[in-house]
């Protein structure tokens, strides 16, 4: 199934010194790449959405945004659909928030005043209330927990196919050798284009993966256990032990602190 492109909604101007877009974008659909005179605030509030830049490529969630500085390329697509929410911000309002390409954590606090800025796009700002939101947003990016990266996503070639289909399925417990038979390659050829193309084993990206999306679907309210057997775990106590190694706490804590915020905060 192929992808479809998007165009971009027309009219658009630069922002002052925030502007806001609320868009549905369709499974398989993207905007091809492109570059702004200004930062971008890439984000979803559901589904996931597929970010390409710097020449590589990855996947975000609602708990996450990507902030692209001025004058980066990109291209942001969706692999099964997403609420998309792009902010746009003036390139003095934002020079300070980070210099290259940056995945950010976003906690409960960032979350709404996204979406009251989405509501607020549109009204006039007598109070000047407008203007505060945007502030806050912009010191809720500075003061946002980087991370260190998100789900590697290969650009093109045929591991694209096969991480779709991991991704739509993420039990399935094909190794190498198999994927490599159906991709009509080698086991030995399949890892170098993995390591090339994603950075990673098969088997690691998989481990990734089956975290990415337990955080997904918890959020979209299945249980631990639930969640366990959707991702192809043997056991809840499995499922568990990996998320407290990859994440270094229990994916009940886990999901407490992105309601929360974590503390201190």
């Amino acid at each position: 199934m192929l992808w479809e492109p998007i165009d971009a909604p027309p009219g658009l101007g630069p922002p002052k010194p925030i502007t806001v877009r609320a868009q549905t974008i369709p499974a398989r659909g993207y905007f091809a790449e492109h570059a702004h005179r200004w930062h971008q605030i890439v984000y979803a509030t559901s589904g996931v959405l597929t970010v390409a830049v710097e020449g590589r490529s990855f996947v975000i969630s609602p708990e996450q945004a990507v902030w692209l500085p001025t004058g980066v390329r990109h291209r942001v697509g969706s692999l099964l659909g997403a609420q998309f929410r792009s902010l746009w911000v003036a390139d003095e309002a934002g020079h300070d928030v980070a210099e290259r390409p940056t995945v950010f954590a976003v906690q409960p606090l960032l979350r709404a005043l996204i979406l009251e800025a989405v509501a607020l796009e549109d009204a006039t700002d007598d109070g000047g209330y407008a203007g505060r939101v945007t502030a806050l947003i912009l010191d809720q990016f500075r003061r946002a927990r980087p991370l260190p990266g998100a789900l590697p996503w290969p650009r093109e070639g045929p591991l694209v196919g096969l991480c779709e289909a991991l991704y739509a399925d993420p039990a399935d417990a094909r190794g190498p050798e198999e994927w490599g038979r159906e991709l009509g390659l080698s086991a030995r050829t399949l890892a170098r284009r993995c390591e090339a193309d994603i950075g990673m084993s098969l088997r690691s990206w998989r481990r990734c993966l089956r975290l990415f999306k337990s955080v997904e679907l918890m959020g979209g309210g299945l249980s631990v256990t639930e969640t366990a057997m959707q991702l192809g775990y043997g056991s809840t106590s499995a499922f568990v032990y990996a998320f407290r190694i990859g994440l270094g706490t229990s994916p009940q804590a886990y999901m407490r602190e992105q309601v929360s915020g974590p503390p201190g905060r």
